[in-house]
């Protein structure tokens, strides 16, 4: 074999290789999540509650516990909902992937920033280590991410956990 011949099969393999890995990152885990409930963490009970929402439209993957992202709209008011559920005081989002058109993170940011959004704790723990994170504007459009808290974020790092956070479940 000459040299060429090698190196034509080893550029051609690596360019299956890398679209694979694009295709895989980018569409292939991801799912639409067809459960359509979106909830928040009451100040009374310290439980998630679930709200009234239309239009709910979400995407998940089994890969990670951070890729889910959802959007959907809500008649309730952000004063309501300020006194009825638990608050954030800040609150980043993360990219989607560009085809899931509902979820535009630097719009989502942006209005954040802006104060015409708010942040609101969905569910804590999710899984272990991942809260959900939604964000509701004044127009009542609302946003669903997960995050990781600071139990999440120390067990990924590789520090000590501490009692603090619950158990962590081994499979």
């Amino acid at each position: 074999m000459s040299g060429k011949l090698i190196g034509l099969i080893i550029l051609i393999g690596s360019l299956i290789g890398g679209i694979a890995l694009y295709y895989l990152q980018v569409y292939g885990f991801y799912e639409p999540v067809v459960e359509a409930e979106v909830q928040l963490v009451s100040v009374v009970s310290d439980l998630p509650e679930p709200i009234t929402i239309d239009g709910f439209e979400a995407i998940d993957a089994e890969s990670s516990p951070i890729r889910y992202r959802a959007c959907f709209t809500t008649d309730l008011s952000l004063a309501l909902l300020t006194e009825t559920y638990v608050g954030l005081a800040d609150a980043t989002p993360r990219n989607a992937p560009h085809w899931f058109d509902c979820f535009d993170a630097e719009a989502i940011a942006a209005e954040l920033d802006a104060g015409t959004a708010l942040p609101f704790l969905g569910e804590k723990n999710v899984e272990f280590g991942v809260d959900r994170i939604v964000a509701i504007t004044e127009d009542g459009r609302g946003y669903v991410w997960h995050e990781l808290n600071d139990c999440g974020e120390k067990a990924y790092d590789g520090t000590i956990v501490g009692e603090e956070c619950p158990r962590r479940d081994q499979p």
